[in-house]
């Protein structure tokens, strides 16, 4: 009947959304690098025994093999504007490999060998390769979560989890040279594809998510309990009355274990290079991080968050609490509303980062480690659906933390 829709109408509808939203994104905040480089204080010129006394100062600091270019004002900020602190060890890696003398186990490699393949193919401009592929992943990621979410929830929501993925207040670090966007994309096709029963395209999927980010190897829970969940779903599927045996699958059993594999595979690559299998987690010493407990993390973040109200270093940490507060208050919708794997995913990717502590910030990076813990956004689309006065509140509020964020990193503050 003509009243009736169109299912493939509704999503080309839904992936032409996507993309305007990814386009929308990166205009507003192209616009807020070309205006804002320079435009909050630069203590490039302050002496260094001054500098030494200020608290967490902004100043661009290189890598080795990979310089830090001053701040200076200029169309070339539409671009260059997104070289920033990480972002550096990325594309020092991409033009000249690892080196067992500095911090660069830290950074997995898949990231990084994309970004030196489509280098080579435009002729060895890693730095434009990268934004390529950081944009082109994140745009797909936008697509195959509108798709998923359209799956697993409703149109609507499916819409809105996009829309609030993209204005996450650190979102732009999905469109600079950074692994965010890649990872994601990989954890959402690996989920898609366990939901869809293609556990081949899960577990490559998972294993190369793991190859891009060190948490990816986590991917093993979630993928090993829908595999379990599948197979309780089909044994209640049976007739009413009727009592069935368990029968676990051995393909999805075998395929979860794939981002295991990434991971050793990464481990065994430096065992190789340097004799150390452990270089990526002793590589984190080079950020003074230890292992902790999460709730002291959390408690002692809360503390800094509040101690240094009014002063310059407490906007960090007040920053890094807001967003990690309602990250965590998201995360326990999630752990209640779907299904298990997801809710196994959502802990799983919060505990690891607190339980490694930054002692002067405990919270430092976080905001960004919780990117692509993408059943938060649907968490968020739960929370306002049937509510347009909280839906217009959170996106505002999400915009608005993400243009300050993005002008604190264009301009080298440390927001991590």
């Amino acid at each position: 009947m003509s009243g009736e829709p169109d299912p493939r109408r509704e999503v080309r509808e839904g992936l032409r959304y996507c993309l305007m939203v990814f386009l929308g994104v990166r205009v507003a905040l192209a616009v807020i690098a070309l205006v804002g480089v320079a435009l909050l204080p630069d203590f490039s010129h302050v002496p260094e025994e001054v500098r030494r006394q200020l608290p967490i100062v902004p100043t661009p600091v290189s890598v080795p093999g990979w310089p830090a270019a001053s701040l200076t004002h200029g169309w070339h900020n539409l671009f260059t504007a997104w070289e920033r602190l990480d972002a550096l060890w990325f594309l020092k890696i991409a033009a000249h490999g690892y080196s067992a003398n500095d911090a660069s186990a830290a950074f997995f490699p898949l990231y990084p060998m994309l970004v030196r393949g489509l280098s080579f193919l435009i002729g060895g401009h890693p730095f434009a390769a990268a934004l390529l592929i950081s944009n082109g992943s994140f745009s797909a990621a936008l697509m195959v979560l509108y798709l998923l979410t359209r799956r697993e929830l409703s149109e609507e929501l499916a819409r809105r989890a996009v829309l609030y993925a993209a204005v996450f207040p650190t979102s732009f670090f999905f469109l600079a040279p950074y692994s965010e966007s890649l990872f994601l994309l990989l954890v959402l096709l690996s989920f898609s594809g366990a939901r869809r029963g293609r556990w081949g395209v899960a577990g490559v999927s998972g294993a190369l998510a793991a190859l891009t980010r060190n948490i990816g190897g986590l991917m093993v829970l979630p993928l090993a309990i829908e595999a379990i969940h599948q197979a309780v779903e089909r044994r209640r599927a049976g007739p009413e009355g009727e009592r069935r045996p368990l029968r676990l699958q051995a393909g999805p059993l075998f395929w979860s274990l794939a981002p295991a594999l990434g991971t050793l595979l990464y481990l065994w690559s430096w065992w190789t290079f340097s004799g150390d299998w452990l270089a990526p987690l002793h590589a984190q010493a080079n950020w003074q991080r230890h292992l902790g407990n999460p709730l002291v993390t959390l408690g002692k973040g809360t503390q800094e968050a509040f101690r240094w109200i009014g002063l310059y270093a407490g906007g960090y940490h007040l920053l890094d609490w807001i967003i990690t507060v309602a990250v965590l208050a998201a995360g326990v919708t999630a752990a209640i509303k779907f299904r298990p794997a997801y809710g196994a995913f959502v802990w799983a990717t919060i505990l690891i980062p607190l339980s490694s502590i930054f002692p002067p910030r405990p919270l430092i990076a976080f905001s960004r480690y919780a990117l692509p813990i993408f059943p938060i956004y649907w968490a968020m689309a739960r929370w306002t659906a049937g509510s347009r006065a909280r839906h217009e509140i959170l996106v505002a509020a999400s915009a608005a933390l993400l243009g300050l964020m993005t002008l604190l990193f264009v301009n080298w503050y440390y927001v991590i």
